[in-house]
């Protein structure tokens, strides 16, 4: 399963996709604000209800950006190393560390949105949040990187599952990146051709009849927890 939309009956679909952009911008800044390691333990507690209202698994989540361990590993590993003795200071890796552990925590409250909010919905909301003809482009670019990205995901696994039955899996790391890179971009390539033609065919229209969106009495808990947050974040 990519990481796209699935419902599943969860409390966080009847949200009003408003209230879920605020709340993740919310979760952003108080992030940035709160680096310590308590600071971060309550916003992990928070990322779980989160993934508790979206009927969201975090092994999935973590399953998904997988792909990112080496660069959020990577860099506190990186500051830790010293060009002398010790050659490495654990100290040095703390606050890297705490800041990749951050970018995580924001990614699994945005992994939860996309799996609880229709493209249509999303894009309704963005083009509420702007107006005119700017807002309807922010509005098209999201919604086609909501359905693109999964697809060229699959893409991308459908590859490597190719390459391992052909015993593709016991060439170097070099040579595996080399054919999945350029096997994933002429696919993306194909991908976006197809996608364009299949526009062309629908006549694609700027302004479509989009949703009505709703703040209901579903909303008020995200509301309340999105209040806390902004009053602890200023605080």
């Amino acid at each position: 399963m990519t990481l796209a939309y699935r419902s599943t009956g969860a409390f966080a679909e009847r949200l009003d996709p408003r209230v879920k952009l605020l709340f993740q911008a919310v979760f952003a800044a108080v992030a940035l604000a709160h680096t310590t390691p308590v600071g971060l333990a309550t916003l992990t507690l928070v990322v779980a209800a989160v993934f508790f209202g979206a009927a969201t698994s975090p092994v999935w989540v973590l399953r998904e950006f997988r792909y990112l361990f080496p660069f959020l590993v990577g860099g506190p590993a990186f500051a830790a190393l010293t060009l002398g003795p010790p050659w490495v200071v654990p100290g040095d890796a703390v606050a890297p560390a705490l800041a990749s552990y951050r970018v995580l925590l924001v990614l699994c409250v945005s992994a939860a949105y996309v799996r609880t909010t229709p493209v249509r919905e999303s894009r309704a909301a963005i083009q509420w949040l702007v107006p005119g003809r700017v807002g309807q482009f922010l509005g098209m670019g999201v919604a086609f990187v909501f359905r693109f990205f999964p697809v060229l995901q699959a893409d991308l696994r459908s590859i490597r599952d190719a390459m391992a039955a052909r015993l593709g899996d016991e060439r170097s790391l070099t040579d595996r990146m080399e054919l999945v890179g350029a096997a994933g971009l002429s696919r993306a390539f194909s991908r976006a051709d197809t996608f364009s033609l299949a526009l062309r065919a629908r006549c694609f229209a700027w302004n479509p009849t989009l949703p009505r969106l709703a703040v209901s009495s579903a909303d008020v808990p995200a509301m309340f927890l999105t209040a806390a947050l902004l009053v602890w974040g200023v605080i």
